[in-house]
C-alpha cells in the first residue's frame, strides 16, 4: 500500500507515468479505504495505463476484464466445464455402478447419486474468469474492468453486488468471499452514462487531455531520442487539432505515435515533407487527416511569419512542403 499522495507520485513516476497531485490523490484514497475508482475521460489519455503502472507500483498481479457488449456474467464470473465433467463421468463409470448397488428403486438410485453431487459439482469443475479470479486470490490483486460503458446495463446492475460485497455465489457449491480485497479500477470513454449507484460506490476521478506543458513532459520521459524542437512542434499542433471537429480526437498515445514516426524517420522539424505522410498515425479517419493538413499548413505559415516577420500566402510553398 501506499503510506503518502507523494509516495503514489514517485512509484508511479519510477514506472514512467506522470501522475498529477489530483491523480495521486485519488488512487491514495482508493488503496487507504480500499474503494473502486471510476475513471472517466476521452480515449487515449493513459486511463487504461493508470491500472497497469498502479499494479506495477505495488508488485501485484493486474487481472482485467474488456468490456464489450453482450458481456454477461457466464464470460466475467465463471464457466463448468462440461466436457471435464463429462470425461470424468466415463472415466468412473465403473464407480457409479458400485454407488447404486443395493438400490431397489429408481427413487433411490438418484438419492445415492445426489448424495455424491459434490464429486461432480465441486471447484475442480469451475474455469474461474477475470472476476472470480480476483475474488479468490490469495494475494491481493488490481482487477481493470476496462471500458463498462460498452457493457450493457444488465452487467453494470450485477457489478454493483460484487462492487459492494466483494462476494461471489456459485448455486451448486455456494458462496466465495474475496480473502483479499482487490483494488479495482473501471474505466469509461463515456460512450453512455454510468448509474448513480455504480458512482456511488466508487471514487471518481476524470483524467482529459494534457496541457502543453505536461504533454511535452510526456513526450521527454516516453521519446527521449526526439528533437526538442520536433517535441515542441508536434505537442503545438496536436493541441490545435484537439479543438477541430474530429470523428477522433488524437489521445496522448497518438501523440507518442507520431513523435515515434518521426523521430524514426529522423524528421528534427515540421517543416519536412515526410510529416504529411505520417499523418496516419495521429488521425485516423480520411475526413479529420484531410482537417489535419489544413491545420498543419496554417501552423507552418504562421510559424514562418515569425521567422521571417512578413505575412505568406503559404499556399504554393507549404504544398511542395507537405505533399
Amino acid at each position: 500500500m501506499f503510506s503518502s499522495i507523494e509516495e503514489v507520485i514517485e512509484r508511479f513516476a519510477k514506472h514512467d507515468y506522470i501522475a498529477s497531485r489530483r491523480i495521486a490523490t485519488v488512487i491514495y484514497l482508493a488503496s487507504a479505504l480500499q474503494k473502486p475508482v471510476l475513471v472517466e475521460g476521452p480515449a487515449g489519455v493513459g486511463k487504461t495505463d493508470l491500472a497497469k503502472v498502479l499494479a506495477a507500483s505495488l508488485k501485484e498481479e493486474l487481472i482485467r476484464l474488456q468490456c464489450y457488449e453482450g458481456l454477461d456474467e457466464g464470460k466475467a464470473l465463471y464457466e463448468w466445464e462440461y466436457a471435464k465433467q463429462l470425461l470424468y463421468t466415463q472415466i468412473l463409470k465403473d464407480k457409479v455402478t458400485e454407488v447404486l448397488v443395493g438400490t431397489t428403486g429408481l427413487a433411490e438410485a438418484v438419492d445415492r447419486i445426489a448424495s455424491e453431487d459434490e464429486v461432480f459439482f465441486s471447484e475442480r469443475f469451475i474455469l474461474p474468469r477475470p472476476l472470480m479470479k480476483a475474488i479468490t486470490s490469495e494475494e491481493q490483486v488490481v482487477l481493470l474492468i476496462d471500458e463498462i460503458d460498452k457493457a450493457d446495463a444488465e452487467f453494470e446492475a450485477f457489478l454493483l453486488e460484487l462492487l459492494s460485497d466483494f462476494q461471489v455465489t456459485v448455486p451448486e457449491i455456494g458462496t466465495f468471499k474475496a480473502k483479499k480485497i482487490p483494488l479495482v479500477i473501471l474505466t469509461s470513454n463515456n460512450a453512455r452514462e454510468m448509474s448513480d449507484a455504480l458512482k456511488r460506490r466508487c471514487l471518481h476521478l476524470y483524467i482529459d487531455f494534457p496541457n502543453r506543458e505536461q504533454e511535452l513532459a510526456i513526450i521527454r520521459l516516453k521519446v527521449p531520442d526526439a528533437a526538442e524542437k520536433l517535441a515542441e512542434e508536434v505537442v503545438n499542433v496536436v493541441q490545435s487539432l484537439r479543438k477541430l471537429d474530429l470523428k477522433k480526437t488524437p489521445g496522448i498515445s497518438e501523440t507518442l505515435d507520431w513523435v515515434k514516426a518521426l523521430t524514426l524517420l529522423n524528421v528534427q522539424s515540421l517543416d519536412n515533407a515526410l510529416v504529411d505522410e505520417t499523418l496516419d498515425t495521429i488521425v485516423k479517419y480520411e475526413g479529420d487527416v484531410r482537417k489535419a493538413q489544413e491545420e498543419l499548413k496554417e501552423y507552418l505559415r504562421k510559424a514562418r511569419t515569425r521567422r521571417t516577420g512578413t505575412e505568406t500566402t503559404g499556399s504554393s510553398d507549404d504544398k511542395d512542403l507537405l505533399n
